[in-house]
């Protein structure tokens, strides 16, 4: 019996102190930006095994699906890459975020420019 009792303790304490799971980061997110008088929409459709993602982002003036890249999860930190081409220029914004439940709070720099932020909302 007591030795019953000693193994289910050692597992309680172990459960307790095991990491806490990713988040998960898998869905359709949606959200808005605000520029230079403009408002456009963007989508990010995710799909996250262990701590990679991988996905596409629409969006842009052409509203065009574009693969992500060098996408992780670590923790609650989702990052991603977009690179699209426009007249013959390829530009590539960095996306770092923050999740949390169905809401991700982030930046996003492009090409070195000043960061903007973004918070998409997972649909449902």
């Amino acid at each position: 019996m007591r030795r019953l009792i000693a193994v289910a303790v050692i597992v309680a304490v172990v459960g307790l102190a095991a990491p806490a799971n990713a988040a998960d980061a898998t869905g359709t997110w949606k959200w808005t930006t605000s520029f230079n008088g403009q408002t456009r929409d963007s989508t990010l459709k995710l799909k996250q095994e262990g701590d990679k993602l991988t996905g596409v982002y629409v969006g842009g003036q052409s509203n065009t699906e574009t693969p992500i890249e060098d996408a992780k999860i670590s923790g609650d930190t989702v990052s991603f890459n977009v690179t699209r081409e426009r007249n013959g220029q390829k530009a590539t914004t960095k996306y770092t975020g923050t999740l949390k439940d169905d809401t991700i709070t982030g930046k996003s720099e492009r090409d070195g420019q000043e960061s903007r932020e973004w918070v998409a909302k997972r649909q449902k």
